[in-house]
């Protein structure tokens, strides 16, 4: 029970790595806040967790609309009466080149993959200083650090998020408030399955991105959930403005024959 008593949100924690996450924070004693644009995948996750005997509440918000935002996390204090934790995982993947990609495709991909956050941690920083301090973690990318072509506007907003990590971390630690980010490679989730689904075949592919980890698989949302409940628990009580990568060693390794 590491984060007993504890209360968190979690953006885009309905699907994928955000469900990973809100269920290994359930599983350790948080209050979670599944926050969501999907309603219907929020609200089922919500159902699923609770009949698990878990502290979990759906709100639905568009984490690149500030008013949105607002609200949830008023909701959050209004329930739970304080926030300890905050997880930026809400985002949207735009795989294409700088020619290929149209102004507002890029827009998009930045408001939410990089606006959101901002608005989210701006919205939370001064409940958690209140709460006696506690973590936010962004859910950036390798491709914060390592591009392939073709991802012009999704490379922009996780390069950004890394960023906007290590500048956050220097602003609020007076506040007792540490910012780290996440660094996923390729994760078993419904935006990689749809990756997978744009190829001539799909399970081929999938077998062809297996091969290529170092650990022979890939990831999954839980995997991505342990490393968030270290980074949110007191054992990372040293460690901030820091980016921990959880992708099989594919940042590690210059090159493959």
């Amino acid at each position: 029970m590491r984060l007993k008593d504890k209360v968190a949100i979690v953006t885009g924690g309905a699907m994928g790595i955000g469900k990973g996450i809100v269920t290994v924070f359930a599983r350790e004693g948080a209050k979670v806040v599944i926050a969501d644009v999907n309603t219907e995948a929020g609200q089922a996750t919500e159902r699923e967790l609770r009949d698990h005997g878990f502290e979990v509440f759906f709100i639905r918000c568009d984490v690149s609309n500030e008013e949105d935002v607002k609200a949830m996390i008023q909701k959050t204090i209004e329930r739970y009466g304080a926030l300890h934790i905050l997880v930026n995982n809400a985002g949207i993947g735009v795989y294409k080149s700088i020619t290929e990609a149209t102004r507002e495709e890029f827009e998009r991909c930045l408001a939410v993959n990089l606006i959101g956050p901002f608005l989210c941690s701006k919205y939370a920083i001064p409940h958690i200083k209140a709460s006696g301090g506690g973590s936010i973690i962004n859910i950036a990318s390798v491709h914060a650090v390592q591009n392939v072509g073709g991802t012009a506007p999704y490379a922009a907003s996780k390069g950004g998020l890394a960023a906007l990590t290590r500048a956050a971390a220097i602003d609020v630690a007076r506040d007792n408030i540490r910012v780290n980010a996440i660094c996923p490679g390729w994760i078993d989730t419904p935006l990689v399955r749809g990756i997978f689904a744009s190829s001539p075949d799909p399970e081929g592919m999938r077998r062809q991105v297996e091969r290529r980890q170092l650990l022979g698989r890939l990831g999954t949302p839980e995997d991505v959930g342990y490393a968030a409940l270290f980074l949110a628990s007191d054992e990372s009580s040293y460690i901030t403005g820091s980016l921990l990568f959880v992708d099989a060693g594919m940042t590690a390794q210059l090159e493959t024959w």
